[in-house]
């Protein structure tokens, strides 16, 4: 059932097709691989590249794997507990991490002479990290990033990769697809997207970091598109988690997914033309949505919200829900709506519009399915 290792998007749009051995025999070189982020997703992705790392000889046994040091309810902090027992016990328990994983509260030596950075933090914490990481990475190095958001300055929007390569004066890649962080740990049948700019070796290796019989990546020559599907997913999920608080129903949930897919798509077009339709169809496209809309956070909280009404604020519900673990939906939609209000196309997105004025009180949750009575063009 599972595709081909990587599927590379040729000048002509033609597919170049890579088998898994010919991914695994790309290079002798032994890479060292650091994770910065420790929470639910970011402990899945180190389980994922330990097992890599252990069976192949072209990196580097030991993951590093950066923790933003908290104590727990014990008293024992948290490195030291995952340390102890090899599991992230409050953002991933029960589940083990291999034994070549160590958790590491110092950035910067969590970094020490790694080659292969893997980003995997709240977009907020983003610049700050980076500013931290200023001359203490190799110049070689090169990064991915499975962070989901973008930074909103004065001269416009920034997605994250370009920020790590801004910043850090490296290559940056993304992953982004359908990938429930519950789902994986256990070893159910995932696909993910590999989002690359100019070097397929680059791009083959991190597909060979990822990629196991269980969690299946594909590689394609398009950051931007494959980012920002990451990204604008988010906002739609919080309007379906509206739908569902509202007890709206699958037909109304349906329709708000379709019309979120379509503001996704012409926003990122909007933004950089480059990107192509295809990689809306992809794992990072139209499945991500689907997943995310069906059984991600962004929806659980956004229900919640829902059901009481919007008289609690997404804060409170992010605290008692997520134990620790932040929402992307809520952050993106404001900055989303930045971009559009400032460049004068609130109109032209009335489903992400919506979505923001909700959250952030002005209008009650009902408005998820009133918007549609404003003026709408088509893309």
């Amino acid at each position: 059932m599972a595709p081909a290792a990587f599927e590379a998007q040729a000048p002509q749009g033609e597919d170049t097709v890579f088998s898994s051995s010919s991914v695994n025999d790309a290079s002798t070189h032994r890479s060292k691989v650091s994770v910065i982020g420790s929470g639910n997703w970011g402990s899945v992705a180190s389980k994922l590249i330990a097992s890599n790392a252990l069976r192949l000889t072209s990196f580097h046994d030991e993951v590093r794997m950066w923790v933003y040091e908290e104590t727990l309810q014990s008293g024992e902090k948290l490195t030291d507990a995952i340390n102890r027992t090899n599991e992230n016990v409050k953002y991933l328990p029960g589940i083990k991490l291999g034994k070549n994983v160590v958790a590491d509260p110092d950035l910067e030596n969590a970094v020490r002479d790694a080659d292969m950075l893997v980003f995997v933090t709240p977009h907020q914490f983003m610049e700050g990290i980076c500013k931290r990481l200023v001359g203490k990475i190799r110049p070689d190095a090169e990064a991915i990033s499975l962070v989901k958001g973008m930074e909103v300055k004065m001269e416009g929007p920034c997605m994250i990769s370009s920020l790590i390569s801004q910043i850090l004066g490296i290559n940056c890649s993304v992953l982004m697809g359908a990938n429930i962080a519950n789902e994986i740990a256990v070893e159910k049948f995932s696909e993910a997207t590999v989002g690359y700019r100019q070097n397929r070796d680059v791009a083959e290796r991190w597909v060979q970091l990822f990629y196991t019989p269980y969690f299946i990546v594909t590689a394609v020559q398009d950051v931007e598109g494959v980012e920002l599907c990451g990204t604008l997913k988010n906002v739609v999920a919080i309007a379906a988690g509206f739908v569902d608080g509202l007890e709206m129903g699958n037909n109304t949930k349906a329709a708000i997914m379709r019309l979120g897919l379509r503001e996704m798509k012409a926003f990122s077009k909007l933004l950089f033309p480059s990107v192509k339709d295809s990689t809306f169809f992809e794992s990072c496209g139209v499945a991500d949505l689907i997943t995310t809309c069906l059984g991600g956070r962004n929806r659980k909280v956004a229900e919640a919200y829902a059901k009481n009404g919007g008289k609690r604020s997404f804060d409170e519900l992010e605290a008692e829900m997520l134990q620790g673990q932040k929402l992307q939906g809520v952050s993106t939609a404001r900055e989303v709506y930045e971009v559009l209000s400032h460049r004068g196309w609130l109109e032209l997105f009335p489903l992400f519009s919506t979505v923001h004025e909700i959250s952030s009180g002005l209008l009650p949750p009902s408005a998820i399915v009133e918007y549609s009575e404003k003026q709408v063009r088509s893309f």
